[in-house]
């Protein structure tokens, strides 16, 4: 389905390089906050205790963290969860205080505050456990990558495989750059929302790859520039339809899912507007820029001539 038609091949491959160097420039400032600011991790990671709350009203939030506040207990954090009359509450380790103890001191203030409160569960996360999810996240995460090259270099060709993951990187990088530059809580929310841009963002790399490989059958005498213009031209449309009915949805998550959503559609949101952008200005150039060309995806065709066989190019 096509909402419109491009007539003429729009030259993207014509500023590449522009579109590059802009990559490459987002793609350092990146690193460079990831290497300086680092991520700051959420209770998930670091260990901490997790108490669900619930009242017999709404949730009133300033009252919620008036009352914590009181305690003297460090970075933590409140929010919606479930309802409206549901509270969760993420406080970090704090030495010679259990968790037992630590939601016990917490659940008092609240009492004190609002005699409705109600302790519905409580959750503690060690240090050591956080490490684990770290580590088992890195471990998905390089999985998922050797995954998505093997599968580009068996469907299609190997500059496929090393030109869509370096472009796939480059999204997860730029999404953790973000939450290094802005301090935003990076918990398994978080992690989840990267893994999923891993495999969204290849799948708009497969769809030009395909057409790319396509072109390189039907236009036999156009040079590979023409031939890659075409394939990113004649997929725009698709492109628009699939991302922005996509972004839609989690641009709703992201201002109506509440706090306990709102990292999570945040990291989507800038990956899928990474993803378009890697997978049609950043995977195709450094096809080209590796020399991809017809015979590397197109086996020649034999015919048979008055003289025996004849390879057909």
């Amino acid at each position: 389905m096509e909402f419109f038609r491009i007539q003429r091949d729009i030259p993207f491959m014509r500023h590449a390089l522009t579109f590059n160097v802009i990559s490459l420039v987002t793609f350092v400032l990146a690193v460079f906050f990831l290497a300086t600011k680092g991520l700051h991790f959420g209770v998930d990671f670091r260990g901490g205790t997790v108490i669900e709350v619930t009242y017999a009203h709404a949730v009133d939030f300033n009252r919620v963290r008036g009352a914590i506040d009181k305690l003297d207990l460090g970075e933590y954090s409140a929010q919606s969860f479930g309802s409206s009359d549901t509270a969760l509450i993420r406080l970090p380790l704090k030495e010679g205080v259990s968790s037992a103890q630590l939601s016990e001191r917490v659940m008092t203030a609240l009492k004190a505050d609002d005699a409705s409160a109600r302790q519905e569960r409580v959750e503690f996360v060690g240090p050591q456990v956080g490490r684990e999810l770290y580590e088992n996240g890195a471990m998905a995460l390089l999985l998922v990558c050797l995954g998505i090259v093997g599968y580009l270099a068996m469907r299609f060709e190997w500059r496929f495989a090393v030109a869509a993951i370096l472009a796939n990187l480059h999204d997860v990088i730029i999404i953790l750059g973000f939450f290094a530059l802005f301090q935003w809580e990076f918990g398994l929310p978080v992690l989840a929302a990267v893994l999923a841009i891993l495999g969204y963002s290849v799948n708009e790399s497969v769809v030009i790859a395909d057409r790319i490989r396509e072109n390189f059958r039907k236009m036999r005498k156009a040079t590979v520039t023409h031939v890659i213009d075409n394939a990113i031209t004649s997929t725009i449309s698709r492109t628009m339809i699939t991302h922005g009915s996509t972004l839609l949805m989690v641009l709703s998550i992201l201002f109506f899912g509440g706090e306990t959503l709102h990292y999570f559609a945040l990291a989507l949101t800038i990956g899928i507007c990474f993803g378009i952008y890697s997978s049609v200005l950043v995977m195709a150039p450094l096809v080209m820029w590796m020399g991809v060309s017809r015979e590397d995806l197109v086996r020649p065709e034999k015919k048979a001539g008055a003289a025996g066989d004849k390879i057909v190019p």
